[in-house]
């Protein structure tokens, strides 16, 4: 017996075969402990406390703007909720921004994905129609530098018209926009703060009249009550008609020293001749002038004669064309 044991002895590659049987074996039986395990524990996760979070519906790229479309909601468990994530109640504040970052379909939306707010310029306070006008101003008509954004002004022009002083009403209830660099979204801490100009909320037909009193003109400004809606009466002023009459009035003057050029009546050797201002001038080379040098040197030859004469000069040939007897 002892003999036919010891004639069964055992094979080397069955023994190899056996021993990675029963590590296969046990290697199955630690992973599908590790899985149950885990299967658990993401059970136990499940269950705990969800959160709606908004996530992107598809593949988002950057540039894209937020909205019902493009966002949806969805619940995960409040243990994975990212603390940056958007959630649904706030959702109105991130609508229609524009993300900075590109999302895939699914993944939650964060706020550092989205641009950054820039702050509006000064046109976006400019209403469709209208036009901001900036004008100069100085201590007086600047009510003492105590205009403030969003007041309401009137404007007074006032014109030279033949040397008198016209004042009338140009604009009424106008908005000030702005004093100097300081629009009306600026917070007033009631200080006064110096400024060298205004911008005013105008239509395109009133900043052309505004233009044109300011080249010929002065502007003041009044400060009126936000209160008060009372309009100035200015039926009787032609503005247009104003304006038109610079050149007219400037015009008079120069005809009337024109017709005054005409002629300046000489009288030598009892005869009269007329010249015009530029032939008496008594420049170099001017036909007068030479003219009143050969008299002169005349009258000095006769002075040496002992015996007084009478001579009678000739007429400059200057003055021959436009003598009268």
């Amino acid at each position: 017996m002892l003999d036919k044991l010891r004639q069964l002895k055992p094979n080397r590659q069955a023994t190899m075969l056996l021993s990675a049987a029963g590590l296969g074996l046990t290697a199955a039986l630690v992973a599908r402990s590790y899985m149950s395990n885990r299967i658990e524990q993401l059970e136990a996760d499940t269950k705990g406390p969800t959160i709606e979070v908004v996530v992107a519906k598809t593949d988002l790229q950057k540039g894209a703007v937020l909205s019902e479309e493009t966002v949806a909601i969805r619940q995960v468990p409040q243990a994975y909720a990212h603390e940056q994530a958007i959630l649904p109640e706030n959702f109105n504040n991130a609508e229609g921004e524009v993300l900075a970052f590109s999302v895939k379909g699914g993944q939650m939306v964060l706020w550092p994905m989205l641009e950054e707010k820039r702050a509006p310029s000064f046109a976006h306070q400019v209403e469709v129609g209208r036009r901001a006008m900036t004008v100069p101003v100085d201590e007086i008509n600047s009510i003492s530098g105590m205009l403030e954004p969003g007041d309401m002004i009137d404007l007074l022009a006032s014109l030279d018209r033949n040397g008198k002083k016209v004042t009338f009403p140009l604009l009424q209830n106008v908005k000030v926009l702005a004093t100097g660099q300081r629009s009306q979204s600026d917070p007033k801490s009631g200080e006064r703060r110096d400024y060298s100009t205004v911008t005013l909320d105008t239509t395109p037909e009133q900043a052309h009249q505004v233009i044109a009193v300011r080249e010929q003109g002065r502007i003041t400004a009044l400060l009126r009550n936000p209160q008060d809606k009372t309009a100035i009466d200015k039926t009787s002023v032609n503005l247009e008609g104003l304006l038109a009459d610079a050149p007219s009035a400037a015009a008079a003057p120069l005809a009337a020293s024109g017709a005054a050029k005409a002629g300046v009546p000489i009288l030598y050797g009892g005869q009269q001749a007329e010249f015009t201002p530029e032939q008496l001038n008594l420049g170099k080379g001017n036909p007068l002038m030479n003219a009143l040098r050969a008299i002169t040197q005349s009258a000095t030859a006769q002075s040496t004669n002992t015996e007084p004469s009478r001579t009678t000069a000739p007429m400059p040939a200057a003055m021959q064309g436009s003598a009268q007897p």
